[in-house]
C-alpha cells in the first residue's frame, strides 16, 4: 500500500495564523505511526514570494517523509528556487519548476503550472515535454500521478475556475498517449473536490490557510473565503490492486 499526503495552499505570509496552521499540519504528519510515500505540497507556498516568506516556509516543510513542493500562483519561481529549494546554481530563474520522484512501485511528476506576473495557470511547453518524457520512461505497469497547482477544469469556484489552468488539450491529448497516467492532483481551489478529467481522477487538496464558499454556500455579500475552517489535507491510497483511493482530513490547530 502506497499513501501520499497531499497538502495545498499554506501561504506563508509572516504571520502566525498561516505558520500555526502549516505547523499543525506537519506535525500530525509527523506523529502518524505510518511511513508516507511521499508528502506534496502542491503551491502557493508563500503569500507574495518574497525570500523571507520562503525562510520561513523552508523551516515549516521540514519532514521525516519524502516531501515534494511545486510553485502556485502566489510564487516567484526565482525566490522559490534560491531559498526554498537552496538552489543556487540554477542559471535559468524563471524557468518551470518541475519536480520528480521515482519511488517504489510508483511515480509522481510535480509539474509548475504557474504565469509568471500572472494568477491563471498554463503548463508550458517546456513542462508539457518533460512530463512526456518522464512517462515514456515509466515502464507501463508504474501509475504515475501528476500534480500541480492550477486544476485544469472548472470546480464550480467562480472566483478560483476565472484563474484555472489553461491550455488543457495538450495535457488531455497527453493522458491519452500514456495510459498509466493514473491521475491527476491539485490545488489552488481551497476546497476539497474530485471530479475528472481526460478520462482520469482529478483530485483537488482542500487549503490550509483557509478555506472558499461554495456558491450555494453563502449569500452574495457575504466574503468567498472561510477562515473559520479547520486546515485540511488529502491522503491518497494506491491499493496493490492498482486502485487509488482519496480520504480528505482536518487538523486541529
Amino acid at each position: 500500500m502506497i499513501v501520499i499526503a497531499h497538502v495545498s495552499d499554506i501561504h506563508v505570509d509572516g504571520e502566525p495564523r498561516s505558520a500555526d496552521r502549516t505547523r499543525a499540519v506537519l506535525r500530525y504528519l509527523e506523529d502518524l505511526p505510518y511511513d508516507l510515500a511521499a508528502v506534496l505540497v502542491t503551491g502557493d507556498v508563500t503569500d507574495h514570494g518574497t525570500p523571507a516568506e520562503y525562510a520561513a516556509a523552508r523551516e515549516l516543510l521540514n519532514s521525516r517523509h519524502p516531501l515534494l513542493v511545486c510553485p502556485g500562483n502566489h510564487d516567484d519561481r526565482a525566490a522559490f528556487r534560491k531559498v526554498l529549494l537552496a538552489d543556487g546554481t540554477e542559471a535559468r530563474p524563471y524557468a518551470p519548476v518541475n519536480r520528480l520522484l521515482r519511488g517504489e512501485g510508483f511515480v509522481i511528476a510535480l509539474c509548475d503550472s504557474s504565469v509568471p506576473g500572472e494568477h491563471h495557470g498554463l503548463l508550458e511547453d517546456e513542462t508539457v515535454e518533460w512530463l512526456e518524457e518522464v512517462l515514456d520512461a515509466t515502464p507501463r505497469e508504474v501509475p504515475v500521478l501528476v500534480a500541480f497547482h492550477h486544476p485544469p477544469v472548472p470546480l464550480h469556484t467562480p472566483y478560483v475556475d476565472e484563474i484555472r489552468q489553461f491550455g488543457e488539450e495538450r495535457l488531455a491529448a497527453l493522458a491519452d498517449r500514456h495510459p498509466h497516467l493514473t491521475a491527476f492532483l491539485a490545488g489552488h481551489a481551497h476546497t476539497a473536490a474530485a471530479t475528472t478529467f481526460a478520462g482520469r481522477p482529478l483530485l483537488v487538496a482542500p487549503g490550509v490557510v483557509s478555506a472558499i464558499r461554495l456558491p450555494w454556500e453563502r449569500p452574495e455579500t457575504d466574503p468567498h473565503v472561510h477562515l473559520d475552517q479547520p486546515p485540511a489535507l488529502a491522503f491518497h491510497v494506491l491499493g496493490e490492486d492498482g486502485r487509488l483511493t482519496t480520504h480528505y482530513r482536518t487538523v486541529t490547530v
